[in-house]
């Protein structure tokens, strides 16, 4: 592992964790985070969750019910006027939120005797009347260890279906994918492969606007019938894992892939899609033997 840039994820991380905790009050511009890290928001977003394990809006919720608490403590503002500086629309809302991390209501958690504001969290980040967060504990399930291949990948030609909206929901694509290319013989290629691209965080973006393509690799020569748009992935280094299990755990993988192993493992991530390729076909194969690699693109 290069310290060097093991540091460069964990500082990106720690001064966007600082700045959270600084501007509880603020929306959060998820763009500026991301470019202040140098990176896209779509790999900001998988990093900054797998090193922490919240994304940055669960963590600037967390910090602002913990800081609800030490108000209620304080004693110096009503429940009221400390849910709506929390960001609660209402009194209700607020209430719901906060027994469901503090098993009491406002009110009740101001008669405790002695009342804990920390809510549990890996990343042993919290709040602090007096300002300040301590340096956080990056997380670790496994994914540092992860077997990882570093490949060349050559360019690539894809041809797809473009898909709005869920993400487990992109199976409707796939199917239009195969009643357009397998008529046209795209299948019959050498190297054909079923490919999936994704654009955007499904943590960040709402769920009917995620945008991806259900696509076949095809060769440059090949002619691609009506329905199908054409793309171009770039050849260059790329980190490889396979993933073994149903489709539904991809996003596990992705997580420990992206916010665990390529922080520890001395690359940064590069410009272009990160993407899966299937290498079994989900008709006639058990799912917890469904095999799939993931690949990210490396910077040179």
């Amino acid at each position: 592992m290069k310290p060097g840039t093991r540091s460069f994820y964990a500082l990106a991380v720690q001064r966007a964790i600082d700045h959270i905790a600084a501007t509880l009050d603020e929306a959060l511009d998820l763009e500026a985070l991301a470019s202040r890290a140098c990176l896209s928001t779509f790999h900001f977003h998988r990093v900054f969750k797998g090193m922490v394990g919240e994304t940055p809006l669960e963590l600037n919720r967390r910090l602002r019910l913990e800081r609800a608490a030490a108000r209620l403590v304080a004693r110096q503002q009503s429940v009221t006027e400390i849910a709506f500086d929390a960001g609660y629309e209402t009194h209700e809302a607020f209430t719901r939120a906060f027994r469901a991390s503090y098993s009491t209501s406002p009110s009740g958690f101001r008669q405790r005797a002695f009342p804990r504001i920390e809510i549990a969290a890996t990343c042993g980040v919290h709040y602090h009347p007096e300002g300040g967060t301590v340096p956080f504990v990056p997380r670790d399930s496994g994914g540092q260890h992860m077997e990882v291949v570093i490949e060349q990948m050559p360019a690539l030609r894809v041809a797809g279906v473009p898909h709005t909206g869920p993400y487990n929901q992109i199976s409707l694509a796939f199917g239009q994918l195969g009643a357009i290319a397998g008529p046209a013989g795209l299948f019959k290629h050498p190297g054909a492969a079923m490919i999936a691209l994704y654009h955007d965080d499904p943590d960040t973006v709402p769920q009917d606007q995620l945008r991806s393509d259900a696509a076949i690799v095809v060769p440059d020569d090949a002619t691609l019938p009506a329905g199908l748009v054409e793309q171009r992935l770039a050849g260059g280094p790329y980190a490889r894992t396979l993933h073994v299990g149903p489709y539904e755990t991809l996003g596990d993988g992705w997580a420990r892939f992206m916010g665990e192993w390529l922080p520890a493992s001395g690359h940064r991530v590069g410009a272009g899609a990160s993407y899966e390729i299937y290498r079994n076909d989900p008709r006639t194969t058990p799912k917890e033997e469904l095999r799939t690699d993931l690949y990210i693109p490396l910077a040179s």
